[in-house]
């Protein structure tokens, strides 16, 4: 099983850019995927998660209104685009799976991506 997380990089303050993350090995069309971030010397920290269906998503709140999280079960893969980003979004951004349905802690993280790097100059 692999999570290809892409679609880092360096964006100026008010920027966007999308993330992709493409699992491969099995298919996760009946499980939870969410994004988490971590900035240097800091906790992995929730970001986003959307249900199997795609019908339900949930945001942290410095993210809310500025990222959308979906997904495309046919291609096994999950996006997160991210508008009107701020120095303070900055961070190795991790896609993950996990079998609840809701906001997943860390402990309910059945696999993660290898993370993706994302940089905002102010």
């Amino acid at each position: 099983v692999q999570l290809q997380a892409s679609g880092g990089g360096l964006v100026q303050a008010g920027g966007s850019l999308r993330l992709s993350c493409a699992a491969s090995g099995r298919t996760f069309s009946s499980y939870g995927m969410s994004w988490f971030r971590q900035a240097p010397g800091k906790e992995r920290d929730f970001v986003a998660s959307i249900t199997w269906s795609g019908y339900s998503t949930y945001y942290t709140d410095s993210v809310k209104g500025r990222f959308t999280i979906s997904r495309d079960n046919a291609k096994n893969t999950v996006y997160l685009q991210m508008n009107s980003l701020k120095p303070e979004d900055a961070a190795v951004y991790y896609c993950a799976v996990h079998s609840n349905q809701g906001i997943p802690t860390i402990d309910q993280i059945l696999y993660w991506g290898q993370g993706t790097l994302v940089t905002v100059s102010s």
